[in-house]
């Protein structure tokens, strides 16, 4: 079994994934990325380009780089968790909804991204 190297910051990003994207190569590696990590593999946390990045066309300018560690940070230390843990998806992304979304404080984080505007938390019954 493989594990995945998950930027922290992404569990925000898939959960509001709408393919929607950065070009289509990125929308079909988001796609696909979900759907391996909702079979909940062991994750690898990383501030640092990631399985996802692979394919998105931006991961090697600093602007990306400076912006999305900011964000894996500032996940991390929310959820009390360090980079290079391991653990599975959803307990990883159980974390995050318990300490970032239901306590609406994305924003905080990431509210100066360029998607920002498709995150948009409803709790589901």
């Amino acid at each position: 079994m493989s594990v995945h190297k998950i930027r922290a910051h992404h569990a925000m990003c898939l959960y509001f994934f709408q393919g929607r994207g950065y070009s289509g190569e990125f929308v079909e590696n988001m796609r696909r990325m979900k759907a391996v990590l909702e079979e909940n593999p062991e994750i690898h946390l990383t501030d640092s380009p990631d399985d996802i990045c692979a394919a998105c066309p931006n991961r090697l300018t600093e602007n990306c780089a400076e912006k999305a560690s900011r964000y894996d940070r500032e996940v991390l230390r929310r959820c009390g968790l360090s980079v290079g843990e391991r653990l599975p998806y959803r307990e990883f992304s159980r974390k995050v909804i318990e300490t970032i979304l239901r306590r609406g404080v994305r924003a905080e984080i990431c509210g100066d991204c360029q998607w920002s505007s498709l995150c948009r938390w409803e709790e589901t019954p």
